[in-house]
């Protein structure tokens, strides 16, 4: 079965791979704010804008991106009053969304059937209308996490740095925000409301696994994105089965094939990583206590040509050696 000779699974096509850009690129913001649920809450809410879509006539992405940006904003707002009672009004609001929304939608004389294509996705209907905002909204998207990654990383980060390099902290988290809302609805018709937030979260949490930097995880995760959405929809075809579940479960398929490459990563990198002295700590010449002596026979003397990892640590050389890094001193080895 060839499925580009199907006009709507071109569209699904295209709709999934601008989404499945979009989302992680916002969600790399998201989760280096620790604030990694956030779209599931603006998911809830936005479930009242497709219910007053359907029950004014209005298109349900249209009023479910203005709902969206405004609970958004307002949860920015609670989340930045650091009340204790925040994270209650918070859930009081994402419970009121989607109450809402099941409720609006019974007064419009719509079915449940209707709701639920937006609740779990239902990205082979969509029309090339849907296609065109979904890819200028992505577009939009992408260009602010990409082009302000500077600032949007240094406000994440640490927000007090942010604000003595200048930079206004309120603006930008607004802006994440205001992301997030957009890309939720711009989601919703892949994935659904529902699960959008695992679009958002688990590929960057993919890339984490096999990157260090800020920038390498963002592009990363937005390549894993496509991936995932791409490749949810080609195998939903095959298997007749709903494209959001199939996208979230390779994405998740994705992270736990990561997770011990990461773990494998992060190991040898600790232990290639070169020691930071303290002041006072005594030279090789002179080693204290803290110097463990082990005894251990070798059938080799470490050095260039032994095929172990070395490490420079003060005026010697250590080397790696199943799994902990020593030196030879006098006639014995050090663990260090």
């Amino acid at each position: 079965m060839n499925l580009l000779s199907y006009d709507f699974m071109v569209r699904a096509l295209l709709g999934a791979l601008f989404t499945g850009l979009a989302a992680p690129a916002v969600g790399t913001y998201l989760v280096q704010r620790r604030l990694a649920l956030m779209g599931d809450g603006i998911g809830h809410i936005a479930v009242t804008g497709v219910a007053l879509g359907l029950l004014t006539g209005t298109s349900p992405t249209i009023t479910a991106v203005v709902v969206a940006v405004i609970g958004a904003v307002v949860i920015e707002v609670i989340r930045e009053s650091g009340r204790t009672s925040g994270d209650v009004a918070l859930a009081l609001l994402f419970y009121g969304g989607i109450a809402g929304g099941v409720l609006i939608t019974g007064i419009a004389g719509q079915s449940a059937a209707t709701l639920n294509s937006y609740l779990f996705g239902s990205i082979t209907t969509i029309s090339a209308s849907d296609v065109w905002v979904t890819l200028v909204l992505a577009a939009v998207v992408v260009a602010i996490a990409v082009g302000l990654s500077p600032q949007l990383f240094a406000v994440s980060q640490d927000e007090e740095f942010a604000k003595v390099a200048g930079l206004n902290v309120r603006v930008y988290n607004l802006l994440v925000s205001v992301m997030a809302a957009v890309t939720v609805t711009v989601a919703m018709r892949t994935v659904g409301l529902l699960l959008v937030s695992a679009l958002m979260v688990v590929p960057v949490a993919t890339s984490q696994q096999l990157t260090r930097t800020f920038r390498t995880t963002l592009f990363a995760a937005m390549g894993l994105g496509m991936l995932a959405s791409v490749g949810g929809v080609t195998v939903s075809a095959y298997v007749d089965a709903a494209p959001g579940a199939t996208i979230v479960l390779l994405a998740l398929a994705g992270f736990v094939a990561a997770y011990p490459v990461g773990v494998w990563l992060r190991r040898r990198q600790r232990l290639a990583r070169p020691f930071v002295e303290p002041g006072d700590e005594p030279s090789f010449g002179g080693l204290g206590p803290e110097h463990t002596a082990v005894p251990e026979d070798h059938s080799h003397a470490h050095g260039e040509a032994c095929g172990h990892t070395a490490v420079p640590h003060g005026d010697h050389v250590d080397y790696v050696h199943d799994g902990h890094r020593h030196a030879v001193h006098g006639g014995h080895y050090d663990e260090h």
